[in-house]
This record gives C-alpha cells, structure tokens and sequence, in this order.
C-alpha cells in the first residue's frame, strides 16, 4: 500500500496484542481510534504466540478487527526479543514505509525501537513506559535513562506518580517527559448473567476484582481482607476474575483460611472487567500501579471503589473523593474499608457517581487520543 503524504503515518510497536493485558489494549485502542483522514496507522506486532493457546486465538481476532479498521498490521514472528533477523520487515517499514512517528509501548519494544528509529532516521519517536515497581532492576533503570530516554523525542508516563518515579529512580529529565493518563471507551456489555453464572443469589453481597493473578496484584491480600467482611458481613462473597501464575497459590490460601465457597477463582472471564457492572464493591489490591484501566473501568460503571492508595490511583479517585483508599498490603484495612461500605448503600451510590463522572471527563479514550494525536503533530511539525 503507497504512503499518503497528506497524512502523518504513525507506526506502533508492541510485544503482542492479544487481550491479556491492559498496555495490550490501550496501545491497539489508541491506534484504531486515530482518525483516518489525518492519520495512516500501522501496528507492529513483534512477539510469535504458542499456536492454539488462548492468547493466539485472541490475538488473531485483534488484528483481523483492525485490518477490517484500515489498519496495516506487519507480524514479525519473533521467537525471541534477540532474534534480529526478524526485525528486518520493521527496518524496511521505517526506512521505504513514509514513517512518520514511531510510538513503541512497554520495555523490550521502547529498547528496540530507540535502536531501529536511529538506524532508519525516523522523524518522530514516542516511548510510552506503562508502571512498573521501579524498584530492583538496575539494568532496566540504565537502560531507560541512557538508550531510550535519549533517544527518544518524548517518554510517555500515565501518571503522575510515575513521572516522580522516572525522575527519581531512574534520573530522566523531566523534560524529556510528559503524561498521558489511560482512558477507556465506553464499557463493554454482556456480563448480566454473572451472578448465575457463580451461582452468587441476588441479594448476597458481590465484592469482586478483575486482572492477571500475578504478583503486583497481591490478591493474597485481598482474601485475607474478606475474612474480616466476613466478620459483619458473612454471606459476602469474593469473586477474583482472571488466571495467572499465582493461580495455585491463591487456593492454596483460600484453603488454609477455610473460606471455601466464600472466595470464588472462575478464571478467565470474556467479559472482561466489564464484569464489574455486577460487583456490590470493586476492589483493586495492588502494590503497585500505573493508571489502572480496571479502575478506569470500575469507575466508568459507576460502581463504589475500594484501591490501595499507589501510583496514580489516588488521582483517578481524586485523592479518595471518587473511591476509597487504603494503604498496600493491610488486609484489616482494606476488609474494613469493603466493610464500611457495604454497610452504607448510600455513600456507596454517592461513591459510584462521583467516580463515574470523573471517569468521563477526565479518563476517556477520546480524550486521550486528542491529546495523542496533538502531540504527533508537534513532534512533526504538521499542525491541525
């Protein structure tokens, strides 16, 4: 297909798109949702997925809905992120392809790009880092001060916080950084049957979480926390959508504090954290965040929020005027403060609409993609 050059063409670099992670489906919404009139958009996926696995199916779905879009989608098939030969359909997209600005997500792809956007001598670079604990990991700390902050024109941040962290714990210059809170489009239907589906009656109070059982999401305590619900609220059930590493784990615990049918782990659930439209109270454990597209997500549901009060949290909940908060990793805390709410239905309302109207005004997809796209055009030099 020939470069237009009426429009500015932007190339995104990414891992993989398979929906089984939140900087996955920001990074494919952000592009899809660019307006073709000004923009010719191409993603570029990098990672080659076990054949047959969930991941793959999902993935294939993703670039068949955005090639029916009119985006251009170049699969590399990397075996590895050290297979360079698989990188040279991307060199050539860079170099024969009009490129204008290329906006890379997450680590391993802002470490490559910072090297193949110099190689190619593409006008615009756009790094987009989306949290991580910035503790450990000197490597990672070098190499994003000194390969991709220098190279690129502009390291994206989603929040606050973690622009403090950038500067702080990896000494970028401020200058070379700018945030970009996450949006969400409008949420998503088809999670109505849930309750049947858990076998949850109505009337029992739902709390629930949605997200990879991993580490960062220390669900060990929020099980912990529904214990002490459980004390004011004992035919409360606990519901934890998502699968994960940590899986076997998390039973493990289930079992031992003898919660039983209590604290329910279906797994993977296609409705996503859409889900949430069901939940009494959602829930985000986290020990650490970036700008969190389930709460985004719980928020725009309009459902009565409790987080831990890291990384840019506080700020989507408004320091705790959209949502509750509670420090990391205080399962009497965070259970008290589930507690507290439930027994409010009131404040539990004034909660979920005050949350919901700040996720409209200040964390919507297409409030994102205006900025986004205003910045393509500073970086280019090209005004609209």
């Amino acid at each position: 297909m020939p470069h237009d050059p009426r429009r500015l063409h932007v190339a995104v670099l990414i891992d993989v798109v398979a929906e089984i992670g939140g900087a996955e489906v920001l990074a494919v919404e952000l592009l899809r949702r660019l307006d073709p009139e000004d923009f010719e958009r191409t993603l570029v996926v990098y990672r080659r997925l076990p054949s047959g696995s969930r991941e793959a199916r999902s993935q294939e779905q993703v670039i068949a809905g955005l090639r029916a879009d009119g985006v251009r989608v170049l699969t590399l098939d990397g075996a590895s992120r050290y297979d360079l030969r698989s990188w040279a359909p991307f060199v050539r997209l860079l170099r024969h392809g009009g490129v204008d600005v290329v906006h890379s997500h997450l680590f391993g792809p802002n470490l490559w790009a910072s090297l193949w956007t110099r190689v190619a001598r593409v006008p615009a670079f756009v790094a987009h880092e989306h949290t991580w604990s910035y503790e450990g990991r000197p490597l990672r700390k070098l190499a994003d001060r000194w390969v991709v902050a220098a190279s690129a024109d502009v390291f994206l941040a989603v929040s606050e916080e973690d622009r403090r962290q950038m500067r702080t714990a990896e000494r970028i210059p401020d200058a070379a950084i700018r945030v970009l809170p996450n949006g969400i489009a409008p949420p998503a239907q088809g999670a109505e049957g849930l309750r049947a589906e858990l076998g949850v009656p109505d009337g029992v109070p739902l709390i629930g979480s949605v997200g990879l059982l991993r580490p960062q999401k220390d669900y060990g305590t929020l099980i912990r926390a529904h214990a002490v619900v459980l004390e004011r609220h004992p035919d409360a059930r606990l519901v934890i959508l998502g699968d994960g590493p940590e899986e076997g784990a998390l039973r493990g615990l289930v079992a031992e504090l003898g919660l039983g049918e209590r604290v329910l782990l279906p797994g993977f659930h296609a409705a996503g954290a859409a889900a949430a439209s069901q939940f009494d109270v959602a829930v985000n454990s986290s020990t650490f965040e970036g700008s969190s597209l389930a709460i985004i997500e719980y928020m725009a549901l309009g459902r009565p929020i409790v987080a831990t009060a890291v990384g840019g949290t506080p700020d989507l909940l408004a320091g705790g005027e959209a949502g509750v908060l509670v420090p990391a990793g205080a399962p009497e805390a965070l259970g008290g403060a589930i507690a507290d709410v439930l027994d409010d239905p009131a404040r539990a309302a004034a909660l979920g609409e005050r949350a919901r109207a700040r996720q409209r005004a200040e964390y919507d997809i297409g409030v994102q993609v205006g900025r986004l796209s205003a910045l393509y055009r500073e970086l280019t030099g090209r005004g609209g």
